[in-house]
């Protein structure tokens, strides 16, 4: 496999990395990692890899045509992860622009890329259960309809629509991946694991939106590298998509008692604040198909939600270094004003 990683100096995008390259050079002989270096692309979690041959680190847009057709040439490619992505639901509400141009436009210059490539064999989308919306009873199959409810989940639901479309319509042996929402190492401290770990390491306040009840399907991300890995190896039909989910749901609440009980850490630091226009209530997937195709998740949410506390704990120099100039910045505007109004009892 001469493969290339989009997106690889991110949290999903990095794991996967690592992942890729414990296998032999057999499997994978050439490893081009391809990242922006955007706020949360972070070049430091790929630095050690530059001593194994087979890896190649490129700083680049997706979205820029020229760049990805030559890459893709150049280094022989025939396989291609896209785990780029701009993925913060906040972050669109407050500006869909960079969520378009990176998530669908530079998928299309991927596919493109591809298609032109001879010899081509697979191109992976890394997408989100989010396209399915709030799904308020059942687990979403693969078969659901698409529902975005964030400017983030529309991009990623048109992007799928696109891959699907350059199956379809050019042959190109491409496969979707939709993913309920990931936690562990590497991961920008934006989302609620890593922002409430980070903050409660530090004695600060956890911005709890809400009642706290939304309800989240979580999956390690090592898990989910192995599912991105698995489905690589699949005789799949262009287009398929395949959800990858460990099946188990927690309510943010409760996801942040543990987080404080581990920390040993006082639920006053719990601050209930004013919602985000359009929360989904509740996701949740159904991977029975590729369960039947011999995938399944390893680490329990305890165990690995342990293990990922413990991992920030050590790696304090690592967050720091991100937690500060235009992280802080950021979290003020996010969350300033909306903790000046917090309380210590849920939001209706």
């Amino acid at each position: 496999m001469r493969l290339v990683v989009t997106g690889a100096a991110g949290f999903i995008g990095t794991n996967f990395v690592r992942h890729a390259l414990a296998r032999s050079a057999d499997a994978v002989s050439r490893l081009v990692a391809v990242d922006l270096l955007t706020y949360a692309g972070n070049y430091a979690n790929l630095a050690d890899l530059e001593a194994d041959p087979r890896f190649r680190f490129v700083r680049a847009d997706i979205a820029d045509r020229d760049a990805m057709a030559t890459l893709v040439d150049e280094e022989a490619v025939d396989t291609l992860v896209n785990c780029a992505a701009e993925t913060h639901v906040d972050r669109s509400i407050a500006d869909h622009s960079p969520f378009v141009t990176t998530n669908v436009e530079g998928t299309l210059v991927l596919l493109e890329a591809a298609r032109q490539r001879t010899g081509f064999r697979r191109f992976l989308q890394v997408s989100t259960d989010e396209v399915y919306g709030s799904i308020s009873a059942g687990r979403a199959t693969e078969d659901w309809p698409t529902r975005p409810s964030s400017p983030y989940a529309a991009s990623k639901a048109a992007a799928d629509a696109f891959v699907q479309a350059y199956a379809t319509t050019y042959g190109l042996p491409a496969i979707i991946t939709r993913c309920s929402n990931n936690y562990g190492p590497y991961q920008f401290p934006e989302k609620l694991i890593p922002l409430f770990v980070t903050n409660g390491l530090d004695g600060e306040a956890l911005p709890l939106y809400g009642d706290g009840l939304n309800v989240r399907d979580w999956i390690h991300v090592e898990d989910h590298c192995a599912a991105l890995w698995h489905v690589l190896g699949l005789p799949a039909a262009g287009g398929e998509v395949f959800n990858v989910s460990a099946e188990h749901e927690v309510p943010n609440r409760d996801v942040t008692d543990v987080i404080l009980r581990l920390l040993d850490r006082p639920a006053s630091l719990v601050r209930y604040v004013d919602d985000r226009p359009g929360h989904d209530r509740r996701y949740a997937l159904d991977a029975t198909r590729l369960r039947r195709l011999g995938w399944a998740p390893r680490r329990r949410f305890e165990e690995g939600l342990a293990d990922t506390v413990a991992w920030y704990r050590e790696q304090r120099a690592w967050w720091e270094a991100i937690k500060s100039g235009a992280y802080r910045d950021y979290y003020e505007r996010m969350y300033g004003g909306r903790l000046r109004d917090s309380s210590a009892a849920p939001r209706s």
